[in-house]
């Protein structure tokens, strides 16, 4: 196969170049519209639902409305965890499904369960909502509305949110990709109607008056319309809200003419919703911020571009002096990671060219296998385009140039020399005759070291496979990387066998070489050095191999004591500080707190560009955070203009020692990406989030304080933070039930006054334009500050009068919850810990073994360990089963590859000590094992064997040549392929050292992965060099004396004997029917052929797309004359097309013949299994015939014997003699003639299963078949005929669209000398067949040939009816004469023969009456076979029922 690949590319060099331009051309239009982004999109499949209710509290809400969320969520089908959070006023549940369930199909299933659950939550308590469609990468833009510092004082916060909620946002909406704008801080503005409640009193208006007045003067209405003067007069009445003057002209009541107004009663004017966040920036107070959200899955780069070129558009619509300050842009960390990958791949590649040039000594041939960098590249992305695998970090960051060329490094190198070493032959030649001798040597070189180049390209291929099983974070992170690489390694395998030896062809030309070539001069250098070590080598083959074991013990020693990590953070170039402040601080203290961060950190620190601060919940609350929290975004400068400090670990240091000088506040650092997908993947911010799950929360407060405590010690726990779960200040209001039930009041009555006076009651919304906005009622300002206003607030009795609610309720200050988090429905606090300068496993086994030491939990309560940990544990366990697997994956190939075990060995020893150099350069550069090196070593593995193949492989060809010893072959073969070995492994190694050393943004996920390779590699060169040729010579020793020989070899005759005696008798093992079949069915020449023609008629599906020839034509006619007289030269190109549906008409037609023909196969095969069953069975039931009539002859044979005797002896006369001698005879030649018979049952047998030789038939215990078709309906041939009609119908319609125009194509060009340039037109006609009277023919001829085999269907189906209910009458007449026998007549037939027996040995009867008795006995039993034998064909014709 791949010699003809090889050779057809070189025959067709222009057809393979042609090729290779078109996967240039499609790589990069898929480079200009593949999906780029920063880093895989890990975060699970999950949908937020969330409601609020403004007045709940924390525990009011986990009972209302957490828990009946929870519960209708739990048994949605593909649900893997459900996570929950209950605040003040909001619940946050998160449903995670399995991934492969889809986006859609999870937030279907949740908007039907949502139904069901808002049933459950009471009236007024808030109706539960999904969050929107978007991931951790879905904050793809954040700005903030800022006001140029000449025009402060003209805008408020209020403003500024008004115009984010108007202006902005709208016009942010819309954009594709784009799934929320959510809008954060500042005051959203009301209508506010702040009632007095000491004027309520004073004129006897309750409330309810305040709030009827209200709804009743703020509507529109309208009355039909009105005809007149022909025009029709729409009525509309006008009574909405206009102004503040119009709300406080309402008028409440009327008493005696005197009217009470709004005015009178309460002070009107603009107010705020009650806030639950804000946000700060750059230490100038209170901003509006907005929050662009990304659509899950959509392509991050031109949503953001979008996003931009709208901003751009909205800035000339924003009022003076506002602009939008974009602080968190998505795009930068896009183009820092874009540009380290791209600088990574850069540099690999042309490391890899100088490697390959200078080690090849032959510039044409480093450039043929450098070309195929590039042309592997674009493959990679084009199968990435297909696949829909995005360009990140992750997919494009671990290729490596240098494994990648290797297969077409190996052949180059191979077929450079041997034009090299033919040089002076191939110079003596013409030069067709010299191209045809280098494309011969080129052919011979390929093909031979081909299967070395695609085998150890396959392997790397294969290691890969345990990646893709990867599943959850790990799986979205590293499975990109391992497709990518996978497309590149394919390319590079195509390319092997087209591209490159096209290319050696064209371009490689023989030259000498000389002393003087810095290559010659190189490799000698090496060989005079390694001569040296592989001598002292060989003649210390114990010494060596020791060595090598103390490296694989020293190692394995280092790797145990190493720590472990996820994967290495990714530097996002920002921070996230997050402070933690006590539980239920108020949201203006936390505003002038996270003021007082900014400040600190713009004024002491050069490297911050600017700070902003969210505090609390947004308007969309998809990240729920209570006042007292914030999230400080620190954006940092470019690195070059850092002046504190290098690295970010020690500014943050540095930072949380400036800000200690603020009391009472703890910080946490981390970064927003890694904050999101910490939070939604885990439930929690942090690196280490330990659980502890109870159902009290003041004992899970309690012990979540002394484990915070207790670990504060441990080193590289930092940013130690305990979930505020407890302690939310509140002033709690307790009912008197007796007196609200003295005073006929309903507590939920005075419950919705309490709610209007101090959080406002919407009554209505007043219109700006098209803006809009609450009208509210709430007690006036001055009334709502402490709980003396709560218990001075009056009631309104359901008589007119008013009292109190210090009368009704004791209220207090109390203590509680402040954030009820339930992970799968069981409550639970976190203690959060991040890690900074030390590994995550290492941090983890401290806390553990504090924890299980010191602290003891009641009874149900327990603790477990999420986070990046959890993450880290799930990866590990799934890399225990992949790595195995790999491992196994590449003995397996060398196995099949060497086809010895032993040598299989010798090359996997490679990868011990590959990993050897993995983990020492590791631990040299003080990294730890994470996901990313641990995918690093399956990639190490599968490179690590290569060079092992390519020197085994030669030392087995230069076994052939007869070396005096071992010795001297090892050196040989090693001075061979030094250059070999170390070109690919120098290749390898290299074309991964930029990203081992790079510093660029995201080089801290690549390091690991990159320095194991490195390691690995170098030190699985010297095993391949060092210890690899000890192993050959240790494994291949010769052997000594004949008799030692003579001994295997005796052993091994004897092992061969005893299998062929096994497969022998083996062979002969009887054959059941169910064995049978198959056989037929593969052996049956007519079936193969039944099945050709259907595969031939699949083949020939798409043959309906089939064009009509090109033409191309040149044409000179004189009186096609251009304006300078002179006639025109033209040359033109013309292409046919039928009319496009009639292509589509055709297929359909090829796809039904494909079924006639299906269906033809299935008849034959019917045919044949009928048959097969036929003769199995008649061949049974043969054999047992010639038991029975074995057994007439026994009988008759002793019969003869005794009537002999007895004449001998007197006691009867000679007829009975001769009557008996006579019978025997007759017996034996039916005997004779019944053997026959199943001599031909068995041959026909033969004839059908057609094997070629003789088969042993197993003997069947039940020789009466059972009837399994009981529906003639389902039957091949009705399917056949259905086929057939539409076959017909099909033709019917192709010879319809025939009717329609054929399209032609035109163009042309035309020139001549008086003419500059050319002239060019072209041609679309159509092809109209205006004299069809044939094709109508056509038609109704096809409409006939349906009709016709319409009615032969409708036929066929009738008498199908008809045979088998004739089959149903004969099969049951046949059963009811066999249930005669086998329930009397066998038992009859056996008495009369023991009886005759007996009687005639006795004398009690003569011959006569013997051989009437035995022939009445046996006569049933054949008759019983017969009746059999009718009754089984009768079942086989129905169960394969056919005409």
């Amino acid at each position: 196969m791949l010699s003809y690949i090889i050779n057809f590319s070189l025959k067709n060099k222009f057809i393979v170049l042609l090729l290779t331009t078109a996967i240039i051309g499609f790589g990069l239009y898929s480079l200009s519209q593949i999906p780029i982004g920063a880093v895989p999109d890990v975060t699970n499949n999950q949908v937020q639902v969330i409601t609020t209710s403004r007045n709940l509290s924390t525990q009011d809400m986990e009972q209302f409305i957490t828990y009946p969320v929870e519960l209708e969520m739990a048994n949605l089908p593909g649900v893997v965890e459900i996570r929950s959070i209950s605040k003040f006023g909001l619940s946050v549940v998160t449903i995670v499904f399995e991934d492969a369930m889809g986006t859609f199909l999870p937030r279907q299933l949740i908007a039907e369960k949502i139904k069901s659950a808002a049933a459950k939550i009471p009236e007024g308590f808030g109706s539960p909502e999904m969050g929107p469609i978007t991931t951790g990468l879905g904050e793809i833009y954040q700005y903030i509305l800022d006001v140029a510092p000449e025009y402060k004082d003209q805008y408020t916060a209020e403003d500024l949110r008004t115009i984010q909620d108007w202006i902005v946002k709208r016009q942010l909406s819309g954009i594709p990709g784009v799934v929320e704008v959510n809008s954060w801080g500042g005051f959203l503005k009301q209508y506010e109607v702040a009632i007095n409640t000491e004027r309520l009193k004073a004129m006897n208006v309750s409330a309810e008056q305040v709030f009827s007045a209200l709804e009743k003067n703020n509507s529109v209405a309208g009355g039909g319309y009105i005809e007149k003067v022909n025009q029709a007069f729409f009525i509309r009445g006008e009574g909405l809200i206009a102004s503040l003057e119009d709300i406080k002209n309402i008028v409440v009541k009327n008493e005696d003419n005197l009217p009470v107004y709004i005015k009178d009663v309460a002070t009107v004017g603009f107010g705020s919703a009650t806030r639950f966040g804000a946000i700060t920036g750059n230490g100038e107070g209170e901003k509006v911020l907005g929050q662009v959200m990304m659509l899950k899955d959509a392509n991050s780069k031109k949503v953001i571009e979008a996003v931009k070129e709208r901003v751009a558009s909205i800035a000339t619509s924003l009022p003076k002096g506002v602009y939008i300050n974009a602080f968190l842009d998505r795009s930068e960390l896009i183009s820092k990671t874009t540009f380290t990958v791209s600088e990574n791949l850069i540099l690999g590649c042309l490391i890899v060219i100088f490697v390959v040039v200078l080690l090849l000594g032959n510039l044409r041939s480093g450039l043929v296998v450098a070309s195929v960098i590039p042309l592997c590249l674009l493959f990679a992305l084009s199968l990435m385009y297909v696949f829909g695998v995005d360009a990140n970090l992750m997919s494009l960051g671990a290729i490596d140039f240098g494994i990648i060329i290797d297969g077409s490094l190996i052949i180059v190198e191979y077929i450079a020399f041997q034009i090299t070493r033919k040089a002076d032959e191939i110079t003596g030649f013409t030069k067709v005759e010299r191209q045809e001798l280098k494309d011969r040597i080129i052919f011979s070189g390929a093909l031979k070291m081909m299967n070395s180049a695609i085998f150890g390209q396959l392997i790397i291929l294969i290691v890969f496979i345990p990646i893709l099983s990867l599943s959850g974070v790990e799986g979205k992170m590293f499975k990109p990387m391992a497709l990518t690489f996978s497309f590149a390694l394919i390319g590079a395998m195509l390319l092997c066998f087209t591209y490159v030896p096209v290319a050696a062809s064209l371009f490689l030309k023989p030259s000498k070489t000389t002393a003087k070539n810095r290559s010659v001069r190189f490799i000698a250098w090496l060989h005079r050095h390694y001569e040296p070590i592989i001598d002292w080598a060989l003649q210390s083959k114990k010494t060596v191999l020791g060595m090598a074991l103390v490296l694989l013990v020293l190692s394995t020693t280092l790797f145990t004591t190493m720590g472990s990590e996820f994967v290495p953070t990714l530097d996002e170039g920002d921070f996230v500080i997050q402070p933690i402040l006590k539980t239920g601080t108020s949201l203006s203290n936390t505003v002038a707190l996270t003021t007082e961060i900014e400040k600190i950190l713009l004024k002491e620190f050069p490297e911050v560009k600017q700070v902003v601060t969210r505090i609390g919940a947004a308007e969309v609350p998809t990240d729920p955070m209570s006042m007292e929290e914030s999230d400080v975004i620190i954006v940092l400068k470019p690195k070059n203009e850092w002046i504190s400090d290098d690295s970010k670990d020690e500014l943050a240091d540095k930072f949380k020692e400036a800000l200690s000088i603020i009391p009472g506040m703890e910080v946490e650092f981390t970064q927003p990406i890694e904050m999101r997908f910490n939070e939604l993947i885990t439930g929690v911010r942090a690196d280490i989030a330990i659980k502890i799950f109870g159902d009290d929360l003041e004992i899970l407060a309690k012990k979540g304080n002394e484990i915070g405590a207790l670990i504060a010690t441990v080193p590289g726990a930092a940013d130690i933070s305990v979930e505020k779960i407890a302690g939310l200040p509140e002033m709690n209001i307790r009912f008197d039930r007796k007196k609200i039930a003295r005073y006929g009041l309903n507590i939920q009555d005075v419950n919705d006054l309490v709610t209007m006076g101090f959080s406002g009651r919407s009554v209505g919304s007043v219109f700006e334009g098209e803006k809009r906005f609450d009208l509210v009622v709430r007690l006036d300002q001055q009334k709502r500050q402490d709980i003396n206003d709560i218990n001075n607030l009056y009631i309104d009795l359901p008589n007119g009068g008013k009292i109190p609610l210090r009368e009704l309720a004791t209220i207090s200050y109390q203590k509680g919850a402040a954030k009820i988090s339930r992970d799968n429905t069981r409550r639970r606090i976190v203690v959060g810990v991040n890690v900074r300068n030390r590994d995550l496993q290492s941090v983890v086994d401290a806390i553990q073994q504090l924890i299980e030491k010191n602290i003891q939990l009641p009874v149900g309560y327990s603790i477990t360990y999420g986070g990046q940990f959890e993450n880290l544990q799930s990866a590990k366990s799934r890399l225990l089963i992949a790595v195995p697997i790999a491992l196994a994956l590449i003995f397996i190939l060398l196995y099949f590859a060497f086809k010895s075990v032993k040598e299989a060995l010798m090359i996997f020893s490679a990868i011990p000590l590959a990993a050897v150099g993995g983990v020492l350069f590791l631990w040299l550069r003080d990294l730890p094992f994470s996901i990313s090196a641990g995918v690093g070593f399956i990639a190490l593995f599968g490179i690590a064997v290569l060079n092992g193949i390519v020197l085994i492989e030669h030392f087995k060809e230069l076994k052939k040549e007869g070396f005096k010893n071992m010795e001297t072959l090892i050196k040989q073969g090693t001075k061979d392929r030094l250059r070999a070995v170390l070109l690919t492994a120098t290749a390898a190694a290299l074309g991964f050292l930029p990203m081992a050393i790079s510093t660029s943004a995201g080089a801290e996920v690549q390091r690991p992965l990159a320095t194991v390779v490195i390691g690995g590699l170098i030190s699985a060169t010297l095993l391949t060099l060092v210890v690899l040729p000890i192993l050959y010579a240790y494994l291949n020793k010769p052997n000594n004396t004949d008799k030692r020989a003579s001994k295997p070899n005796t052993i091994g005759l004897s092992i061969i004997l005893l299998l062929f005696f096994i497969n022998a008798s083996a062979q002969q093992d009887p054959m059941t029917l169910q064995e049978l079949i198959p056989l037929a069915l593969e052996n049956n020449a007519g079936l193969r052929a039944s099945e050709w023609q259907a595969e031939q008629s699949n083949a020939l599906v798409n043959s309906a797309f089939s064009f009509d020839k090109t033409q191309l034509y040149y044409g000179f006619d004189e009186n096609n004359l251009t304006l300078n007289n002179l006639a025109l030269h033209v040359y033109g190109l013309q292409q046919d097309f039928k009319f496009p549906s009639v292509y589509f008409s055709e297929k359909k037609v090829n796809k039904v013949r494909y079924g006639v023909n299906s269906s033809l196969f299935a008849i034959k095969k019917k045919e044949i299994l009928r048959k097969v069953t036929t003769a199995y069975y008649e061949y049974q039931i043969a054999r047992e015939k010639e038991k029975v009539y074995n057994e007439l002859d026994r009988l008759y044979t002793d019969f003869s014997k005794i009537a002999a005797r007895r004449f001998e002896l007197g006691e009867t006369n000679y007829l009975e003699k001769i009557t008996a001698d006579s019978k025997q005879k007759q017996i034996n030649l039916n005997n004779t003639q019944i053997q026959k018979e199943v001599s031909l049952a068995y041959n026909h047998l033969l004839k059908i299963v057609q094997t070629g030789e003789a088969i042993a038939i197993a003997e069947e215990p039940q020789l009466k078949l059972d009837l399994e078709n009981t529906d003639p309906i389902k039957s091949v041939e009705i399917d056949y005929y259905k086929n057939r009609i539409r076959l017909l119908e099909a033709q019917r319609r192709l010879e319809k669209q025939k009717l329609l125009p054929d399209i032609s194509l035109n163009y042309f060009q035309g020139t001549n000398s008086g003419v500059d340039g050319n002239l060019f037109g072209y041609q679309f006609g159509l092809k109209i067949p205006l004299l069809f009277n044939g094709q109508s023919s056509r038609i109704k001829a096809a409409k006939f040939a349906e009709k016709k085999a319409i009615a032969e269907s409708t036929e066929y189906e009738i008498q199908l009816h008809t045979k088998y209910d004739a089959l149903k009458l004969e099969l049951a007449q046949l059963q009811r004469t066999l249930d005669y026998y086998e329930k009397e007549g066998q038992s009859l037939s056996d008495e009369i023969l023991k009886t005759a027996t007996s009687s005639f040995r006795n004398g009690e009867i003569d011959s006569y009456q013997y051989t009437q008795s035995v022939e009445s006995a046996y006569d049933m039993q054949l008759t019983y076979l017969d009746t059999l034998n009718a009754y089984n064909k009768t079942i086989i014709a129905i169960n394969y029922l056919t005409l």
